[in-house]
């Protein structure tokens, strides 16, 4: 008897400000990860369907992005933090000086 199936990991890889296309308030979203590996007896051994969304903490709204533009926010935030992966400003970091909002952006924040 063999037993198989699959199982499902969701991956919390930043929180980011952006406008809602739901509600269309400024909030913070989640960029979420979802990956689905199959398993045989209990034990995971490949992924074998992977997907991004974005989930905005203040109505719930959630909206499937493709890989490319989850790659693009997390480096936009990574830029955005100097780099640190920790997520602190390193010193004599000014906030606001990166230029104009892109899109996805926040433009009400500066």
């Amino acid at each position: 008897m063999i037993i198989f199936g699959t199982r499902g990991y969701l991956y919390q890889l930043a929180i980011l400000t952006l406008v809602c296309g739901w509600c269309g308030n400024p909030a913070a979203h989640t960029l979420r990860k979802r990956v689905t590996k199959f398993t045989l007896f209990f034990v995971p051994l490949f992924p074998f369907s992977t997907s991004y969304a974005t989930q905005c903490t203040f109505c719930g709204g959630e909206q499937r992005i493709p890989k490319e533009q989850a790659e693009q926010l997390l480096a936009q935030q990574a830029a955005a933090q100097g780099g640190n992966p920790f997520g602190q400003a390193p010193q004599g970091y000014a906030p606001g000086a990166s230029g104009s909002a892109g899109p996805g952006q926040n433009p009400y924040q500066n």
